[in-house]
Parts: C-alpha cells; structure tokens; sequence
C-alpha cells in the first residue's frame, strides 16, 4: 500500500498561483440575474410607483408644485427602501452561497489537503471518492474500483467505470463518484468545462414559485384587479359631479393606493432572506428559500444513529473470535488468530481511511502489529459497500504476487458467503445479541482463499472464511437526551433510520431516553408489507434498522402519504434519494457526503442536532411573523379604502377626506411596520410547546383571516365615528380630515402593539426585546406630531391645529378601536385556546 498519497507530489504553492493567474478561478460565470439595474426595473413596475408617478404629474401640470415635489420625494424614498431591502436580501444570500459551495481535496506539496472547489486550478491532483461531487474535468492518473454517475450530462442513469487505461478516462465537473477512489490532473475549470459550455442553457432556468408565493402573488394580483376596478367607478362618479378630468383623476388614484398592499410580498421576500440569514448565524445553511417556509411545519423528523445521535468517535471495544468462541478485548490481543482478526478487518478497510471504523480499525492495527505490512501491499480491486445486508471487499497484492483477499460488513452478510456449521452459526449470532444488547455496533470479518485472475462480478460470489466479529463503542452525544425532549415538546416524532442492527439500535435508544424503543422493523420487513400496512408501520414504529437506500425512501414517502411534514438527517450517499424526497433534507456539514448536501435543502454546519430545534424554532418564528406583519397590512388596509370609499360614495359632506399624499404618508409609516418591526419581533414563549402549524394550501385559515377583517372593520367605524362627529360639531373640513387622520395613525401605532402577539397582552409583549418597536413608533408620532403642529406642514397636509380636546377624542377612539382586542384575548387565555 503506497504511502506518499499514491506517490504523487501535486502542484507547488508557486506553481498554483502561476495556474490561477493564467487560467483565473473555478467558477462558472454566466449572465447573472437579479443585478442592480433588473431591480430598479423590477422596482419601477411596481403598480404602486405608477399612481405615485401619474399623482406626482397631474400634480406638476395642475400647478400644484409643493404637492408634486412630496410625492416625487416619496417615491425616491419608497425606492430606496426597495433597494435597501434587495441589497440585505442579496448578500444574505450571497453569503449562503458562498457556505454551501462544495469543498474538494487536492494533493499539493504531497500532502492531501481540503480547498474550495472555486481554488481548484488547472494541474491541480483531485482526490475524489465515492461520495464526492466531481467539480472540474480531469484525466484519471490513478483508480480504485472507480465509477462516476454522470446522468447530469448524459441522462444515463447507470454508473459508468473508468479508469486511466481506457478511452474516457476523463472525469467531468457535475458528475458524482458513485465508487471506488481516483485522483485526476484538473484539464478545465469554469467556464471551459463540459458543463460550463452547456451551462449556458441553464440561464434560462427559473427557480419555481412556492406555494406560499403563489398564494401571496394571487392575492396581491387580485387587489390590483379590484384596485383598477374600483379606480375607474370612482373617477366616473367623481367626473359625473365635479366635470374636472385631472381632480377627479387624484381623488380615483387615492383610492386605487389605499387598495394596493404592496407591502406584502416586500414582507415576505424580506422575512424568507433575513430569516435565512439569521438561520446562517446560528449554523444552518439553508439551500433553498422555501424551506424557512416548511420548518415550522415539521411533524416527523427522521434521523440516523451514528454521527447524529452518536459522537461518531469509534473505538473498538471488543472482539469476536469465532475459532476459540471468545469474547476479548483488544488490549488482550495475544494469539496469532486474534491478531489476524485485527489484521483481516484491516486490510477490508480503505487504504487512506475517513470512516471512523477504519480509522479505528487502522489505529488497532498499528497498536497489535510489530511490522506493519502495509507499504509493501497496493490495492489491485475493491468491491464497494453494496448487498442486503450490505458488505465490501478489498483485494491487495504485494511485489512477490501473493495476494491478501478481507471483506467486512453485517455479521449476517458475512455469514452468508461464509461455509459455516450450525453450531459455529449459533456461537456467531449468541456474541452478536451479546455485544448488540450494550449498545455496540458489531461488524463482520471474513477471508478468502480465491486464486483466480479472474475475479467474479459480485463479492458474494467468492467462498469466505468467517474470522470473528469486531465490535465498536460510539458514545451518544452528551446533549442529545435535550434535543429529543425539545423535539418531543413540540409536538415533533423522531424516528430512527440505521443500517445498524435492531439490538445494537435499541439499546442506544434507551440510553438516550428515545420514545418507541420497542416499535423496530427491519428493512426487509418493510419492503414485504402493502401500502395500507406500510403507511400504519411508519406510523407505529420509531425505530427502523437495516435500512438501504429503497427501504427509507419508500419510509419518507408512506409517511408524506399519512400528511406527515417530514424532516430527515442524512451524510452517505445512500441518503440521497431520501434526502431529495422529504420536506426537509437534512445534511451533515462535517461527515456529509457532497452527494447528501448536494440533496439536501439545509446543512448542519457542526453536525449537531440541537441546531434542527433551533432551525425549527426560527421557522416556527418567522411564520408567525410573517403572518402577523401580513395581518397587521390588512387590518390597516381595510379603514384606509372604507375612509376614502364611503364619504363619496353616500355623498357625503366632505367627499374627498384624503388626497396621495395623505395616502403616501400612511404607506410609507405601513411599510416600514410590517417588514422591519414584526421581523425583528422574538419567538413568543409558548412557540416551541404547540403543535406544528397545520401546512394546508392557503396561508391564512378563515378563523385569522377573519380576525384581520374584524379589526380592520372596528378601527373604520372609530374612524367613520370620528368624521360623522366633527361634522356633527360644526368643524370644517380641515379639522375633520386631521381628526380622522390622526385616529388612523393612532390605530396605526396601537394595531403595530396590539398584533404582537394574538395571545399574551400588549403589558407582555412591551417586555419583549424589539428595540425597533419604539424607534419606528417614536419616529411615526413624531413626524404626526410635525404635521399637526408646524404651521407650514399643517397647510400642506391641509389639516388644521386641533385644540386638546380634539386631539384626545381622536386619538383616544384610534387607541379603542385597536385596545379591545386585549378583551379576545383575555378570553383565550382563560380557557387555554392556543
């Protein structure tokens, strides 16, 4: 077995700089959408800039210049928020980008070291192994039982072997080692790769809408049909009785910008980035917007043992030794068929090992061994991991031709291409339930004699001896008891899904407290049940061992079948297809496969469990957010298009209470509310202890849709109160309008305190840390408090100074019309309706 990484020395530091400055770095560069300029585009399409646009015209030729300039200003200032909101959405997702790009390994100054697949450079020596997403060309300089998927640019589903002897011995960027080992001189990077000259196609490629987007994009379309609809009735009425074509035109445009809620996909494009963004900071790369939607919607989550619920630190803590039927220990290694045994499951290791068991079995090996062997033995073919119960075979041979054949895998795989007696089957499985039932992950040993030079296509064809069984110690993680009582508390099912045997299984589970312990099924039992039976076994049991990649599949679609929301953890290859088909894929940052995180729509940084509650909690967080800032927009939409509707269309006193730019002010104090407010706001105490939120096709249910209705339909007849009283009074129209004005802005700032929570009461959440809460209330009273009481902003506004007792009643009525909420409230609480 070579020691200097296969005897190659790859590029010098010099000879990698010279490389990158000729050929530049591994990226591939391509039209980039959503830049700067489509943005301002994109932002002036906005219907709402439109009417800002045609007010701010008719304002300028009707000679009304001081109106004109306002709005000309508001919408410089209503793009500059666009833009300041794209720009934090951009590099929060410039900088997921950059934390989920795969990682390679390259040889350089003959040491294997782990780069950025953007610092590979054209010379550099690729290590690649199965698992790994191949991300420039190469040519093959050395293999081992190597093959490649390469569907993504042939379509063809089926592995393709290579090697550096025949024709296509080229690896290409995109593709996946499906087996074996290979290192490769790196030929093309970026944009010169095979992929990168038809990458061009993939320009045209759209992310598709989530069913959330589509839900927000409808209803915003459809207020803009009703907003038009509206916008013309009313410029006839408004013609029919004034014959003034441009006033007429303003007072229709008023309404149509009171119907718009542009705020809303603003609001979500900002809680999906930030929330992302956020998820980043505590360890989380999220690959894919739509899953901060799923999160909180998490019924099941699916995990596999080792590494997950494991430290995946493996020693070896016992061995088997079928010859003298001996249960021992390593440091009690003396006989030559005890050190074999050691030695055997050695060699049936990858030469370079990463897996925690060979390291493990390779550090055992050195500890037992007086001359180790290894330099003078080079791999000459390999069986990979593959079979049910699955097994791998290694095949060494030295310079004299003597050849070393070692396999290891399930005890039961072993013992099926193993020429066994009964009693020797009985000693077999006895130390298996023996070393299995304290938690130990037992593995297999066998050797074979074969002699020909032709060897058979599957390592179950080869006749083996079984040696013994090696049994390895992976301690639970210290916090994962925690974790599982978090998850638990939510109202989230955990399931097991391992290759592992049921004892082995089991008895973790009851050290770490896991719910179900009994409730195992293997995978050959699950692919023998029908769908009726299949969708209730998912269902009752938690534990699923000797799972292959068709077995969690079909686990992952039974329980999506049963309605489940399902998140699953994975990092081999063979949790890719699982991975993909779940709500959630789960990969491990550290021991993943680039294949699991290449699947996979999240990526645990440190491998840790406990950051999925946080995951979970910051999803529930940002949905329910997100629902109260969107709640909170058609609440306050409601009075604004009912103030501006009804006095015209009862023809009322004073018709056109409100202009644009009175309608401006109130979006612009609404904008900010929503998107910065309500997303900052912190996770309410009783988030983790619900039930997750029901993931149904429309984002609001009719109960919240309601409540929204209700409060927006309480805040217009304070309102309507309000005008209906001035003008009962006496007052002018100028009094009238800074009254219902100021009762509007008043709902506006209460309903902001009010819709933080729609449980705990306002004296609650004005404990919760939002120190953005009182700079926008702050900033909004102070700018009303501007336009009430500086002489040449009151003019401008056409209000009018209101004596203290003015001030008061509208002011009290826009703090009641919100206020009575705490009564519903106060009523859930009570009677503990969540």
């Amino acid at each position: 077995m070579p020691i200097h990484h296969f005897n190659i020395q790859g590029l010098s530091d010099n000879e990698v700089i010279q490389s990158r400055e000729k050929n530049g770095k591994n990226n591939l560069n391509y039209k980039k959408g959503n830049t700067f300029f489509e943005t301002v585009i994109r932002i002036a399409k906005d219907p709402m800039l439109i009417l800002l646009f045609v007010a701010a015209f008719i304002y300028f030729i009707s000679g009304k210049n001081g109106d004109g300039i306002f709005l000309t200003v508001a919408i410089i200032f209503q793009t500059s928020i666009s833009l300041y909101q794209y720009s934090r959405s951009k590099n929060a997702l410039e900088k997921l980008k950059d934390l989920s790009q795969p990682n390679c390994k390259v040889i350089r100054n003959g040491k294997i070291i782990e780069i950025k697949s953007e610092d590979l450079v054209v010379g550099d020596s690729m290590m690649v192994e199965e698992g790994t997403l191949i991300t420039a060309d190469g040519s093959i300089i050395h293999s081992n039982d190597f093959s490649v998927n390469e569907s993504i640019l042939t379509g063809e589903s089926l592995s393709v072997f290579k090697e550096k002897t025949i024709v296509d011995h080229f690896i290409y960027s995109g593709t996946t080692v499906a087996s074996g080992l290979a290192v490769a001189t790196i030929t093309a990077i970026g944009n010169a790769t095979r992929l990168g000259k038809i990458g061009s196609s993939l320009e045209s490629i759209t992310e598709e809408k989530t069913p959330l987007e589509k839900q927000i994009a409808n209803f915003v379309k459809k207020m803009a049909i009703t907003g038009t609809v509206v916008f013309m009735i009313v410029w006839i009425i408004n013609y029919w009785h004034s014959q003034e074509v441009l006033n007429s035109l303003l007072q229709s445009l008023t309404l149509a910008m009171s119907i718009l809620p542009e705020e809303i996909p603003v609001a979500f494009t900002t809680f999906m980035a930030l929330g992302a963004w956020r998820l980043m900071k505590l360890g989380i790369v999220v690959k894919q917007m739509k899953t901060v939607e799923t999160l909180g919607s998490a019924t099941v989550i699916c995990t596999d043992k080792t590494g997950t619920l494991t430290e995946n630190k493996m020693s070896v803590a016992k061995l088997f030794l079928l010859s003298s039927n001996k249960i021992f220990l390593p440091a009690d290694t003396s006989s030559d068929d005890e050190k074999e045994l050691i030695t055997s499951a050695m060699w049936a290791s990858e030469p370079i090992a990463f897996d925690p068991m060979e390291i493990a079995l390779h550090q055992t090996y050195e500890n037992i061994s007086k001359n180790d062997e290894r330099p003078h033995y080079h791999l000459i073919h390999e069986y990979p991991l593959g079979g049910k119960p699955p097994m791998m075979t290694h095949i060494f041979s030295n310079r004299s031709g003597k050849r070393i054949i070692a396999a290891k895998g399930a005890p039961e795989a072993l013992m099926a291409v193993s020429d066994l007696a009964s009693n020797e089957k009985q000693y077999i499985n006895k130390a298996i339930q023996l070393l299995a039932k304290d938690g130990f992950r037992v593995l297999g040993v066998g050797t074979s004699d074969f002699t020909g030079t032709e060897y058979p296509k599957k390592q179950q064809d080869l006749l083996f001896q079984f040696k013994g069984i090696i049994a390895f110690y992976d301690p639970p993680k210290k916090n994962i008891q925690k974790v599982l009582e978090n998850f638990y508390n939510a109202g989230i099912a955990v399931k097991i899904i391992t290759g592992d045997n049921s004892a082995t299984t089991e008895a973790i589970a009851r050290q770490i407290g896991f719910k179900g312990c009994k409730n195992s099924i293997t995978g050959d039992e699950l692919m023998r049940l029908e769908d009726d039976q299949l969708k209730e076994s998912v269902m009752t049991n938690s534990i699923f061992t000797r799972m292959f990649p068709e077995a969690k599949l079909k686990i992952i679609n039974a329980l999506k079948s049963n309605h489940q929301i399902v998140a699953m953890t994975g990092d081999g290859v063979n949790d890719g297809p699982a991975l993909k088909a779940a709500h959630i894929g789960i990969a491990m940052g550290r021991k993943g496969t680039e294949i699991a995180k290449q699947a996979a729509s999240l990526i645990l940084l440190e491998d840790d469990l406990s950051k999925m509650v946080d995951a979970i909690a910051m999803g529930r967080k940002i949905y329910t957010n997100l629902k109260k800032a969107i709640q909170f927009i058609i609440s306050i939409h409601i009075p604004i298009i009912l103030t501006v509707f009804i006095p015209l269309a009862l023809g009322w006193i004073y018709p056109n209470i409100f202009s644009p730019i009175h309608i401006i002010f109130l979006e612009l104090i609404m904008g900010p509310t929503c998107s910065i407010v309500y997303e900052n706001e912190p996770m309410e105490k009783n988030t983790m202890t619900r039930k997750p939120k029901p993931f149904t096709s429309t984002f609001f249910n009719w109960k919240e849709l309601s409540t929204s209705i209700i409060q927006g339909l309480v805040i217009t007849v304070g309102t309507l109160w309000v005008y209906l009283f001035s003008v009962d009074q006496g007052f002018n129209e100028q009094i009238t309008r800074t009254m219902v004005f100021l009762t509007l802005v008043t709902s506006n700032v209460f309903l902001t305190l009010e819709n933080r929570s729609f449980y705990y009461s306002v004296i609650t959440t004005l404990r919760y840390k939002n120190n953005l809460v009182l700079i926008i209330v702050g900033i909004t009273v102070g700018i009303t408090g501007l336009l009430l009481y500086v002489k040449p902003l009151t003019r401008f506004f056409a209000f009018e100074e209101l004596n203290l007792i003015q001030f008061l009643i509208a002011a009290g009525t826009g703090c009641v019309s919100v206020l009575w909420y705490e009564l519903v409230k106060f009523w859930k609480r009570h009677y503990q309706i969540m």
